[in-house]
């Protein structure tokens, strides 16, 4: 047996996730987050989606949220939910053939991309990197984790999200410019996947600002339902 080698500081603890009806865990080795995939999201935002390829950014480990309640975070006073399918890798590689993506995947789930647009939009008028308007604490709440080998691989069906009892977003997984096959090879073309990679894989449109007090509901229909109050 390996003994762990002695620290200076503390190890880190790990970022677990939940997975509906199982006592074990997924653990999790990097975030992988893919931009304005949905088209009426990326002319929302002002851009053309017939002529841009994907884009991806990431987030932390530690920026995943498993429990109800979403902090508002200081420095903005502009956050945005943007709802989304969440894949997660059980397997990885470079340059993976779309055909070959699915075997990749151990389950899904949905998520939240929480945004602080007003920091974000300053640090795109600067030429400046995202993180801080993407990449802070608690900013991608996801549910439980649900096995492919019990949902399949979903690639149609509403995808959706309701403020305090109202609907926000709605669109459904065939809207996505680039699939789950294409999104796991394009990534992989960038970097070497591995398994407990989380990614992404985009927002519908109806993005918006919430304050504290809401009550998020959100939803891939089929897969996973997460609710969340922000406090």
């Amino acid at each position: 047996m390996t003994e762990t080698p002695a620290t200076v500081i503390p190890l880190p603890a790990p970022v677990l996730l939940p997975i509906e009806g199982e006592a074990a865990f997924f653990p999790v080795r990097r975030v992988y987050c893919v931009g304005r995939n949905y088209a009426d999201h990326a002319i929302e935002m002002g851009h053309d989606p017939s002529r841009e390829p994907p884009f991806f950014f990431q987030k932390n480990p530690d920026n995943l949220l498993v429990s109800g309640d979403f902090p508002y975070p200081p420095l903005s006073s502009d956050v945005h939910h943007e709802v989304e399918l969440v894949i997660a890798l059980r397997s990885g590689g470079a340059d993976i053939p779309a055909e070959r993506a699915l075997d990749c995947i151990y389950g899904y789930g949905v998520g939240i991309d929480f945004t602080r647009r007003d920091l974000q939009g300053e640090a795109k008028k600067l030429g400046r990197p995202w993180e801080i308007g993407k990449a802070f604490e608690h900013s991608a709440p996801v549910s439980a984790l649900v096995p492919a080998t019990q949902v399949g691989h979903p690639d149609k069906g509403g995808i959706w999200l309701m403020r305090n009892g109202e609907a926000a977003q709605r669109g459904d997984l065939q809207q996505m410019i680039w699939k789950v096959p294409e999104i796991i090879a394009e990534l992989s073309k960038l970097f070497t996947l591995a398994p407990g990679d989380i990614i992404l894989t985009g927002t519908p449109a109806g993005v918006g600002p919430v304050a504290r007090g809401d009550r998020i509901t959100c939803a891939v229909d089929g897969v996973a339902t997460l609710v969340l109050n922000v406090v």
